[in-house]
């Protein structure tokens, strides 16, 4: 079977990963921990972890979950902090690699995670929060996004609220993000500009550009997002998520509704 959009988005993060790094895994974020696992399984084999779940750090990952994912990561912690220690003090230190899921994106890679709309006490969509996104955005040298959904709802040219720092002229610290990937294609900021990178497999740069609010740079040697191999899509499904937990932020509505009864069915049957 070919690779599905959720699983060639975990394979091109899990390439972004170097040995040895720390990674950050955030709350509902199964797309980014599948990829930190399939890094851990083939050519990363030392990495570092810290997770919101618990804020703690681990050295053994905990493997994807619905029911179990806050047991799990306590019991593998070397070392629990509360989260605003986390966010103020220690990742702004460790410069660890994290991956942030915004809700809108400008094409300087300034994020919002706040709210849609003008006026912030009535906003048309609360949105969950920036939990300690403004105090690391701010200092991060290793700041990566990832779009499950590519659409020019989340690419716009003007955020409605900010709440990730990006290629700001305001920045006197650390950098903008260094890249980007969706369920169409992989970007990066090297202009300090969203720029395109390679576009996957079935997509072509022009539907790219027209799901894209704000025109985008084109990479000199713009080429399609080499595929997953055999033994990654094979960890992946038979071992990492064989219940497709990733699948969940892909999907919306009806179908996400369905997909997360079926798991939770699985995790709790006897």
């Amino acid at each position: 079977m070919p690779p599905t959009p959720d699983e060639l988005m975990v394979v091109c993060m899990a390439r972004q990963l170097r040995d040895g790094e720390l990674v950050v895994q955030g709350l509902a974020t199964p797309l980014v921990t599948a990829a930190f696992l399939l890094a851990r399984r083939t050519h990363a084999p030392r990495l570092y972890f810290a997770s919101a779940i618990g804020q703690s750090l681990c050295r053994e990952p905990a493997p994807l979950s619905l029911t179990n994912i806050e047991a799990l990561w306590l019991e593998r912690a070397t070392l629990s902090v509360g989260f605003t220690r986390v966010a103020t003090e220690i990742l702004p230190t460790l410069h660890p690699k994290e991956f942030f899921r915004p809700a809108q994106v400008d094409p300087q890679g300034n994020f919002n995670n706040i709210a849609f709309g003008k006026d912030y006490r009535r906003p048309r969509m609360r949105l969950p929060g920036s939990g300690g996104i403004p105090d690391v955005s701010v200092s991060s040298e290793n700041m990566f996004l990832y779009v499950p959904r590519h659409s020019r709802l989340t690419f716009v040219k003007r955020l409605d609220f900010r709440s990730g720092l990006g290629h700001a002229p305001e920045r006197t610290h650390g950098s903008g993000p260094q890249y980007l990937i969706s369920d169409l294609g992989q970007f990066d900021f090297a202009n300090g500009h969203m720029r395109l990178l390679t576009f996957h497999p079935g997509v072509t740069p022009e539907r790219i550009q027209k799901r894209t609010g704000f025109p985008l740079e084109i990479a000199p040697d713009l080429h399609e997002t080499p595929p997953p191999t055999a033994e990654e899509l094979r960890l992946l499904r038979e071992e990492i998520d064989p219940l497709g937990i990733r699948r969940l932020e892909n999907l919306s509505g009806a179908a996400r509704r369905a997909a997360l009864q079926t798991i939770l069915a699985a995790e709790t049957a006897p």
